[in-house]
């Protein structure tokens, strides 16, 4: 079901992602060379800094008289005060930009990976799109600034650096820009050398660490009732130590870098002494310059010393790019017409029908519906049965269109699901899951995710229905208690309810709900299912469950464990239309 772009699985495709993740938009295109100038005008005001300082404290050893250094003495204050300026605006500048860039990231990651649920995602846990939704995306806005401007800001500080140098002695401007030359070129290469395979390794650690974590957390009460929980801590510890030692390796390749690049800064020094001592003795060069010539090689390092460092981000962002990419190159089990045909109200008022359909997760598999055809029409109640994995719930996603009949075709008002808008037949046919999500918010904010405009009676009117009004009545906060994650902070049965509640203050035409009287006595059950019947009204009603007991007036239909109705109830009024 994936579809990778040729070549990801390989370095290739991993810059081949990042050339696609590096494209900016306008506006952050122009914040993005501001930051450059600004970085540039920094490194630059901290080499004039140097280069003037060296040159007044020279100057100064020869005694002149005072006036003749105050020049020189402006320009040590104006060069130090713009660097400091320049540095704090660069860091605005910058910031701005990479919180831009990571919250487009982010909605843009969010955006990929919504169409992709529920069918699509199946071979990431959990862990591992969290992995990719923080750290990934999160590496990405480094891109920009820690790994494209610095070569930028360096070549153009190469540029300035060796230009002044010629100014003041020719022959030591092949010095400077060499040894500059040679830094931004021979450090960084290192550096991604040594650097290469750990941050190869490194994401899928990560992840693999995250994901491992997110499963201990969720599993936790399971794992100690188990005895289980030394030996989880204990794979954890070693996935930790697996990616620390990966960590470790990048650390080294950046001490390493670090010493090379101070090695070949050294060199330069050297190389300009060799070449200005000369013109010294022989006054080409007065003595005076010599000190600004070393202190302007010292300055202009400032301009190539993040390019080991943005060699290693490189790297690391081109596989975070590739990560992301493969999510992005996912085809997403349904996808919106290019021309969605109008919901109409009288379109939507028509029938939910499945016509022949037919439908298997995998072509060379077993087939889990065969045939199915059902009719619901509006105020009709269904209950649907049949054993477990005989394709109850599967046929409730065909129904809300999480998922496409492999043959057959499932209709509302006569119209093809698949000519309409995702969202169109959603607000129309609503599913209740049995593992509907509760957020970790308030009861309010949970029921009102159905219907914002839902006023606070009908709050309540819905709780009622589902027997919770006495509970959240009780509470301290009534409608204001927070829930806990996934509904932590209530029982399994409150959790279950409080999603029914919310399924019934929504405006859908049919509501499909499974196994709605799970975690409750025969009693409870059959109230809550007259209760129900009664809110939902005129609305059609179809209820997968395991229970016989209370649907009392219900059209009842079961699916065998060969994926077809059974046949005596192809006869019954719901059946077939």
């Amino acid at each position: 079901m994936s579809i990778r772009t040729e070549g990801m699985s390989n370095g290739g495709g991993a810059w081949v992602s990042l050339g696609r993740a590096a494209r900016l938009e306008p506006g952050e295109r122009s914040r993005f060379w501001l930051s450059v100038a600004l970085a540039l005008g920094a490194v630059l005001a901290a080499a004039g800094l140097l280069t003037a300082s060296g040159y007044l404290i020279s100057r100064a050893a020869q005694r002149p008289d005072i006036l003749r250094l105050a020049a020189l003495i402006v320009a040590v204050r104006a060069f130090g005060l713009s660097r400091a300026v320049l540095r704090y605006s660069e860091r605005l500048a910058s910031h701005d930009l990479a919180l831009r860039v990571l919250a487009r990231l982010r909605s843009r990651f969010y955006e990929v990976l919504a169409p992709l649920i529920p069918g699509a995602i199946t071979g990431h846990t959990r862990g591992e799109l969290l992995s990719r939704f923080v750290g990934d995306v999160d590496a990405l806005q480094d891109l920009y600034l820690r790994a494209l401007a610095p070569p930028l800001v360096a070549a153009l500080v190469i540029i300035a650096a060796g230009f002044t140098a010629w100014l003041i002695l020719p022959l030591a401007a092949v010095a400077v820009a060499g040894s500059l030359i040679l830094a931004a070129v021979s450090v960084p290469l290192l550096a991604g050398v040594l650097a290469g395979r750990a941050g190869r390794r490194q994401a899928p650690a990560r992840a693999a660490l995250t994901a491992a974590l997110v499963e201990a957390v969720d599993g936790g009460p399971e794992l100690a009732v188990a005895g289980r929980g030394p030996d989880w801590v204990k794979a954890l510890g070693a996935r930790s130590d697996a990616l620390s030692v990966i960590a470790a390796q990048d650390a080294l390749a950046g001490a390493g870098a670090t010493l090379l690049g101070s090695l070949v800064s050294g060199l330069a020094i050297v190389a300009v002494l060799v070449v200005g001592i000369p013109a010294v003795h022989s006054g080409a060069l007065a003595g005076v310059w010599l000190a600004a010539l070393v202190f302007l090689v010292m300055g202009a390092f400032e301009g190539v010393a993040p390019l080991p460092a943005a060699a290693q981000r490189l790297r690391a962002c081109a596989q975070a790019a590739m990560r992301l990419q493969e999510l992005e190159a996912t085809e997403p089990v349904v996808r919106d017409p290019v021309a969605p045909l109008a919901a109409t109200p009288e379109l939507l008022d028509g029938p939910l029908v499945l016509e022949g359909v037919s439908f298997g997760y995998d072509t060379a598999g077993p087939v889990l519906l065969d045939a199915v055809d059902i009719r619901l029409d509006r105020g009709c109640r269904v209950l649907f049965s049949g054993p477990s994995g005989a394709g109850k719930t599967t046929l409730a996603y065909l129904l809300v269109r999480f998922l496409d009949p492999d043959a057959g075709r499932v209709t509302l008002g006569g119209v093809d699901l698949r000519e309409l808008a995702q969202d169109d037949v959603r607000r129309a046919v609503l599913l209740a899951a049995q593992d509907a999500h509760v957020f970790a918010t308030t009861i309010r904010e949970n029921l009102l995710l159905a219907r914002r405009s839902a006023s606070e009676p009908e709050l309540w009117d819905a709780l009622g229905v589902v027997q919770l009004e006495d509970w959240a009545r009780s509470l301290p906060d009534a409608l204001d208690t927070l829930v806990g994650e996934n509904g932590e902070l209530v029982s399994g049965g409150q959790r279950h309810r409080l999603t029914l509640a919310r399924a019934l203050l929504s405006d859908a035409n049919f509501l499909i709900l499974d196994e709605p009287t799970a975690h409750l006595d025969a009693d409870t059950a059959t109230s809550l299912i007259e209760a129900i019947c009664e809110a939902a009204d005129d609305r059609g009603l179809l209820v997968i469950s395991h229970r016989d007991e209370g649907f009392d007036g219900f059209y009842r239909l079961h699916l065998d464990a060969d994926g077809r109705l059974a046949p005596q109830e192809l006869t019954s009024p719901i059946g077939r239309g």
